[in-house]
């Protein structure tokens, strides 16, 4: 077990292609995508504020760089424009994304695979624990998952996978899927850890999806599993992880409570995404619910 130090800092993943929301995604970045009238990479942020992170590191790709501009200090164009049209109230909340927290920006380099974003920021880790999570799938609950691991962490000291239960067959093939000694009702002190087993391969229904919260004992793992690595496979973070449990290093996997899922990586999941979250919001949720009612009764 490390030593606990306070969790101050998150790595966000945003390299990927998005080829799957294409011709979108030719020039905007799939985190870019709105829900709403905020692009989903801002939700994750906001999360990772309102849990006490103070630097973000966001790992990009060469045509990421709408990412930046978002996060950076309003142009000088907007805010006159903001200003002459008297909406103050739009300028302070849009002024405020960019006072949320540090941001480092940094380039991925090295093969394919989700163990990369985070061997790529060590240098900026040094010897903190981190949170290590993706742009294009989250989990909403309350409290907050980065909430919930964070209070997980300071209480064993371990380092913590946010988890949910598996209902469908196919999602065993996209998943990683996680077993071990049940410490209490949703905590479980992993011994196993396997990348998309499929269902018939799978050691229980408890998926680690959409975040981790990791401490720097991994990044030896990490080298070891890249100088490992046979040219075009992919570079997995489920192998370091399962050598570092293999070497009796703890790792808990939490099952997030009150917890909803959601992977806006593809069409259909983004759109009930979307769904969900106009149904939530306060300007426009009655009114798009009504929508909904009358479109379905013209079916």
């Amino acid at each position: 077990m490390s030593e606990k130090k306070h969790v101050r800092k998150a790595i966000i993943a945003a390299a990927g292609f998005g080829t799957r929301f294409l011709p979108q995604t030719k020039a905007m970045p799939k985190e870019m995508l709105p829900l709403i009238d905020k692009p989903i990479v801002q939700y994750i942020v906001e999360e990772l504020v309102e849990a006490g992170i103070e630097d973000i590191i966001i790992v990009t790709g060469y045509h990421k760089r709408s990412i930046e501009d978002h996060f950076d200090y309003i142009s000088a164009d907007l805010r006159i424009n903001l200003k002459k049209s008297g909406k103050d109230a739009l300028l302070k909340k849009t002024k405020k994304i960019s006072d949320l927290a540090n941001f480092i920006y940094i380039r991925q380099k090295g093969p394919y695979g989700n163990a990369t974003p985070v061997l790529n920021a060590e240098h900026l880790i040094g010897g903190e624990p981190f949170i290590y999570t993706f742009a294009d799938d989250f989990i909403v609950s309350k409290p907050s998952r980065f909430k919930q691991m964070i209070d997980l962490y300071k209480e064993q000291g371990d380092s913590v996978l946010s988890c949910i239960r598996l209902h469908n067959d196919k999602d065993y093939d996209k998943y990683g899927v996680v077993a071990g000694d049940e410490i209490r009702p949703g905590l479980i002190d992993m011994k196993t850890i396997i990348e998309k087993p499929g269902k018939e391969k799978a050691p229980s229904n408890l998926a680690s999806v959409a975040a981790y919260l990791l401490t720097p004992d991994i990044y030896p793992y990490l080298r070891e599993a890249r100088n490992e690595l046979v040219e075009g496979q992919e570079f997995y973070i489920q192998v370091a992880m399962q050598k570092m449990i293999e070497d009796a290093h703890r790792m808990l996997a939490l099952e997030i409570s009150q917890g909803k899922y959601y992977d806006t990586g593809n069409k259909l999941d983004y759109m009930k995404t979307v769904v969900d979250f106009a149904l939530k919001h306060d300007d426009i949720k009655d009114e798009f619910a009504t929508y909904l009612k009358e479109r379905f009764s013209s079916l």
